[in-house]
């Protein structure tokens, strides 16, 4: 990943994805509430290593952990520069769930991850059920376990949550899914 990228390219790029794909193809119901309310912390790593990004994660489960959720309900840690390969990204996130346990944090947030190269077990590559946990640079999501709870019990179809995304991503197809970034 380029230097030259600056840190507001990089939130723009979060930021449509998270407007055009998460919210507008109601990716994630519970996502909308918190982008109106302006409750998501963005945060650009510029970690170029492993140890580096780590650093950066428990900063922000630290400081999630202690904002009051009314002003930040969670945090998109957004690492352009370290963990590009997926499989190296997903070998990370048994680091990032060892840390919750270690900052005896485990039950209160959890770490969510998107990669522009997320790839569920037993799919190819191109496989357009992929693209749900796609995002434009590799990114932990923290959430605090309490708003997943509360937005799961406002949401009494959530276990559905997965079949209809791999539904509506069907009916989008590549292409469609491409387009979404046009305009």
């Amino acid at each position: 990943m380029s230097d030259a990228l600056s840190d507001q390219e990089i939130l723009a790029s979060t930021k449509q994805w998270l407007e055009k794909a998460v919210i507008g193809l109601n990716l994630c119901p519970f996502a909308k509430g918190v982008h109106i309310k302006e409750q998501i912390r963005y945060i650009v790593s510029h970690a170029r290593t492993e140890e580096e990004l780590l650093k950066d994660l428990i900063d922000e489960l630290e400081a999630l952990a202690e904002a009051n959720p009314e002003k930040i309900d969670t945090t998109l840690l957004i690492h352009p520069f370290v963990l590009n390969d997926f499989l190296d990204f997903n070998d990370f996130l048994e680091v990032a769930d060892a840390t919750l346990e270690d900052r005896d944090l485990d039950g209160i947030l959890q770490v969510a991850s998107f990669h522009p190269l997320y790839q569920f077990e037993d799919t190819d590559l191109d496989d357009i059920e992929n693209f749900t946990n796609r995002s434009p640079y590799p990114t932990l999501h923290l959430l605090r376990e309490e708003s997943i709870d509360k937005a799961v019990e406002a949401f009494p179809e959530a276990e559905q949550i997965y079949e209809k995304n791999m539904a509506t991503l069907r009916a989008l197809g590549l292409e469609g899914w491409k387009k979404l970034f046009l305009v």
